[in-house]
């Protein structure tokens, strides 16, 4: 082996410096977005109640799609996961349902959510009414509706 050799081979890794400046760098990062982000269970649960009702309006529309019209609000949400047994029926239900795993699922509270049609602001409207359950509400308790998502 050349000189040079040696000394490309000696300088190719990491130093002990290095590596500890790194996983500083690391920590401080983790340290400061953790807590950001780990911090917020409400506006992690506002997220998912918001993807939840985009899914569900995928699904009553496909349902619109095959059946001509939205399920009623007396039908409900139910609609979806079983053919509708009052009201105007639905003669092209798809067989196994309009959503995955074919249940409902609840808004990240715990509870069903709320659907009407026809709708106050839309062809139908759809709500999770948040932590505290009721209509209406700021910071933590205030609603999900899928009027007001972009």
């Amino acid at each position: 082996m050349e000189r040079t050799d040696c000394k490309v081979a000696a300088s190719a890794g990491f130093t002990l410096i290095e590596l500890l400046v790194v996983l500083v760098i690391i920590g401080i990062l983790a340290g400061y977005i953790g807590p950001k982000i780990i911090g917020h269970p409400e506006e992690a649960r506002r997220t998912k109640a918001a993807l939840q009702i985009r899914g569900i309006e995928t699904a009553l529309e496909i349902y619109r799609l095959d059946n001509g019209s939205y399920p009623s609000t007396e039908q409900g949400l139910q609609a979806l996961i079983e053919p509708p047994a009052t009201g105007r029926l639905a003669p092209k239900w798809r067989a196994g349902g309009y959503l995955d795993k074919n249940r409902l699922p609840d808004d990240p509270w715990g509870r069903p959510f709320v659907y009407l049609h026809p709708g106050l602001h839309g062809d139908f409207d759809l709500s999770s009414y948040g932590s505290d359950g009721e209509v209406g509400g700021e910071g933590d308790a205030r609603d999900t509706n899928n009027w007001q998502l972009d």
